[in-house]
């Protein structure tokens, strides 16, 4: 169970001091020079525990690593000649170096997994799947407990279970309590606004403690049931239900003890499904690790009180070269940089320096955590099912790359490429009637989607006439591509296209030629891919920004993958409109009115019954409004009347 109010981790602010050093300015690799610069901090450099950042001549942060000493470590980047290729490589590019002191080795530790997830370098080993991990919330701040998914930061108050590792094992684990324990899971003002059960009363998943079906004090007993179960005592829960069970059926209360074995059924096919020859393990995260091709995969099963919760797949980049007990020691820091620690952690090799990882992480988790390797009995044989599960992830992995590479390959040759293509940026627009418009971006890699790199333009510019996809279109590239000069001119951030494809024909690829032109953009290759005669898929017609048009067999695998690459643009471009449409149907013009809230909003509408009518009110009907004061009467009349 993670806790809410965890300790802050230590940052860079706590450091004692920071001292800086630097070489030469020119951003040619240059070894003696990398070396020279690296020399004129070892000079100025304390015997004491910190952190260290090799900057390139830009000052972007090349690597970042922590020492005991840091004299003696970074001395070591001096004799270049005994360091691997990988680190002759890096040494070359550094110009600069930033140390921060700490007051101990484990906080040096902490600190570098920070700075690494905060500047992502090239040279260190880094886990890319980095986003937050679902958990179950428990709220404490009402009568009646509400249980539901929950993702981002903990403020709010209540327990909180987790992690999952996917927001489906958090779905299935929500089912499987609603259906045992009849936890409510509607909102405060949902709940608040009821006169008769909802549906999920009558489906026997919740209470209805909304229209008092339900007594707090049982309730109570309910949401601690609940707490029994998520914290691993489903036995004792399964005690107390079977012994209700009996009582309900020796008192002759049939339909309760019903209701009661339903609840005992559904409780045993959960232990059923969820167990994973866990017992006695309690808290724990398994994590095992396969290498080929180049590749490498960890495989991680989350156990919280004996129960799995799921598991899922990590690929760490920048592993190439860098010995397996050191990519799990990295990995596990920088996992652990965003999840709370369990009290135990298995893993199929011990990682480096295991005994400072261990004290690192039990000062985030302000306990005792044990890393080992299991070598027999229960332990044993979850690590080695998550060995196999690394082995096929990584065997998955490395065939769809091959096919990705293929395909590559291809686009190269279709689009007049020089190379793969390493980023392909995919534009779309979506509005009904010019309405809530917006245009969408997304991206894909040689690895998939890269999410993070999506983007939504919200069109409001008072020149983009409503409905006009054309200037939709340019307006979301002129966005784009003037901050893409402003922020990146080199192009070295590896956040320009190697090609865009735009969901349209000639009216779009025209509007966006003229952009590129007015910007000075002349060597992006970009192609609009119109659907086919009765919008059917598989009978696209390419447009080149010269006029030019093609198409392809409808079985050629390059047309399915593009296929793909649109409709994940069409998919996203709809849900961000969507979204959009949906906030602005709950607006209303009051909340142009300034130092209006939502309570003197509702005042005012209860009051005049339409925005219309308040708008139309006189400073007298306004100050009439209960709850509506002099000064907000006289604010709302002089916005709606100004001028008049």
């Amino acid at each position: 169970m993670a806790r809410p109010n965890a300790p802050d981790r230590f940052n860079e602010e706590k450091a004692t001091y920071v001292i800086r050093g630097s070489g030469a300015a020119d951003d040619k690799p240059d070894l003696e020079r990398g070396a020279e610069a690296i020399r004129s901090v070892v000079r100025k450099l304390p015997t004491r525990p910190g952190v260290y950042r090799m900057l390139d001549a830009r000052g972007d942060v090349l690597y970042v690593g922590k020492a005991r000493a840091l004299k003696n470590r970074v001395t070591n980047y001096t004799q270049v000649a005994r360091l691997p290729q990988r680190l002759q490589r890096m040494v070359s590019q550094t110009r600069a170096m930033e140390i921060v002191t700490t007051t101990s080795e484990a906080e040096a530790l902490l600190l570098e997994a920070q700075l690494i997830k905060r500047y992502r370098p090239p040279y260190n080993v880094l886990l890319r799947d980095d986003k937050s991990f679902p958990y179950i919330l428990l709220r404490m701040d009402h009568d009646f407990p509400r249980v539901q998914k929950h993702r981002g930061a903990r403020r709010a108050k209540g327990r909180y279970y987790g992690p999952f590792a996917s927001a489906g094992s958090v779905t299935k684990t929500l089912n499987a309590l609603q259906k045992t324990f009849l936890l409510r899971s509607c909102t405060d003002s949902f709940f608040a606004n009821r006169s008769r059960p909802c549906l999920l009363y009558q489906i026997k998943r919740c209470s209805a403690p909304c229209v008092g079906r339900i007594d707090t004090e049982e309730y109570a007993g309910l949401v601690s049931d609940a707490q029994d179960f998520l914290e691993g005592r489903s036995t004792a829960v399964q005690k107390r239900l079977g012994d209700a069970m009996t009582k309900s059926a020796e008192a002759m209360d049939f339909e309760q003890a019903a209701v009661l074995r339903d609840r005992l059924k559904s409780l045993t096919f959960i232990q059923g499904s969820q167990s994973v020859h866990a017992d006695g393990l309690g808290d724990a995260d398994v994590f095992a690790l396969a290498a080929k091709g180049g590749q490498l995969c960890v495989a991680g099963f989350f156990i919280r009180g004996g129960q799995n919760w799921g598991h899922r797949s990590f690929f760490p980049a920048h592993v190439s070269g860098v010995p397996e007990e050191e990519v799990m020691a990295s990995f596990l820091m920088q996992f652990y940089e965003g999840v709370p620690p369990p009290k135990t952690i298995l893993v199929d090799r011990e990682p480096a320096e295991i005994e400072l990882l261990a004290e690192a992480l039990g000062e985030v988790a302000e306990r005792k955590v044990e890393i080992s390797v299991p070598q027999r009995g229960n332990r044993r044989r979850l690590l080695e099912q998550a060995v196999r599960n690394a082995g096929e992830e990584l065997d998955r992995r490395l065939a769809e790359s091959s096919s990705q590479a293929k395909l590559g390959r291809e686009l190269a040759e279709l689009f007049d490429l020089e190379n793969p293509p390493q980023r392909i940026e995919i534009y779309d627009n979506s509005h009904i009637q010019g309405t809530n418009a917006l245009g969408a971006m997304v991206v894909a890699g040689p690895e998939g989607w890269i999410k993070g790199a999506y983007r939504k333009f919200n069109i409001k510019r008072a020149e983009t006439m409503p409905g006009d996809d054309f200037a939709m279109m340019r307006e979301v590239f002129q966005r784009r591509f003037a901050r893409a000069l402003e922020e990146d001119p080199e192009r070295t951030k590896g956040e320009w296209p190697d090609l865009v494809l735009i969901d349209g024909g000639k009216g779009q690829v025209s509007a966006v030629a003229g952009v590129f032109a007015e910007l000075g953009i002349d060597d992006l290759p970009f192609v609009g891919v119109a659907k086919g005669p009765d919008r059917n898929a598989g009978r696209e017609t390419f447009h080149w920004p010269d006029g030019r048009e093609f198409t392809l067999p409808p079985n050629n695998a390059a047309l399915f993958y593009i296929q793909r690459l649109r409709d994940e643009a069409h998919r996203f471009a709809i849900g961000a409109h969507r979204a959009k449409r949906s906030k602005a149907l709950g607006s209303s013009p009051l909340d142009e009115v300034p130092g209006i809230g939502p309570s003197r909003k509702k005042a005012l509408l209860m009051h005049f019954g339409t925005a219309r009518a308040v708008r139309g009110a006189s400073l007298e009907d306004l100050q009439k409004a209960p709850g509506v004061s002099a000064a907000v009467a006289q604010a709302v009349h002089d916005f709606y009347h100004a001028g008049r």
